[in-house]
């Protein structure tokens, strides 16, 4: 049993880190006293991914891990991509960055899309291990379900016939962009 320290304030990336690293600890940044936010200024998710836990794992003295994620949507040449936190701005919702991406697609007949997610370890001494993983879907007309955070609502996926929205967490993480990359992380690290 290992224990790392997540280098995000995400209550909905805790959550799925906590449930797929069953048998290890996770830690929050608040669960260390931690009040610090990485800024993502890389131009690729694995950039973002290695400095937020390269970062943190510093600060901390401890093996951090971090992910980098976003929706990547075809008609859109892969916005919002790493952007796609601070699609609709830099404090806007979850509804608001669903609104605008809505309507950005509102005359578009390619639907298609996918999540995206790279996951950083990065040790106190430099040792870095990243793992990818992508999930492939399609941006609908409206949201559909309560579950998941972000796009969930809109993204479906054809596996379920629902959308990440609609999906428990247990079913979401089975097939999601961050189940596979922390399932593979996990992998590389035995």
């Amino acid at each position: 049993m290992s224990t790392y320290l997540l280098a995000s304030n995400n209550a909905g990336k805790l959550r799925e880190f906590r449930e797929i690293f069953q048998e290890d600890t996770i830690l929050s940044l608040k669960d260390v006293s931690l009040d610090v936010e990485v800024e993502e200024d890389g131009a690729t998710f694995e950039e973002n991914a290695v400095k937020k836990a390269s970062e943190i794992a510093k600060l901390s003295g401890m093996t951090a891990i971090a992910d980098d994620s976003g929706l990547c949507v075809d008609a859109l040449q892969g916005a919002p991509g790493v952007y796609s936190a601070r699609y609709a701005g830099e404090d806007a919702t979850d509804k608001e960055r669903i609104e605008k991406l809505l309507e950005e697609m509102k005359d578009e007949e390619n639907r298609g899309a996918r999540f995206v997610s790279v996951v950083a370890l990065c040790t106190p001494e430099g040792e870095i291990v990243t793992a990818r993983g992508e999930c492939e879907g399609e941006i609908l007309h409206q949201p559909l379900g309560q579950g998941g955070f972000g796009y969930d609502p809109v993204f479906y996926v054809k596996e379920f016939d629902k959308t990440f929205g609609q999906l428990t967490g247990e079913e979401k993480n089975s097939i999601s962009h961050r189940g596979r990359a922390i399932r593979v992380l996990k992998e590389k690290l035995q």
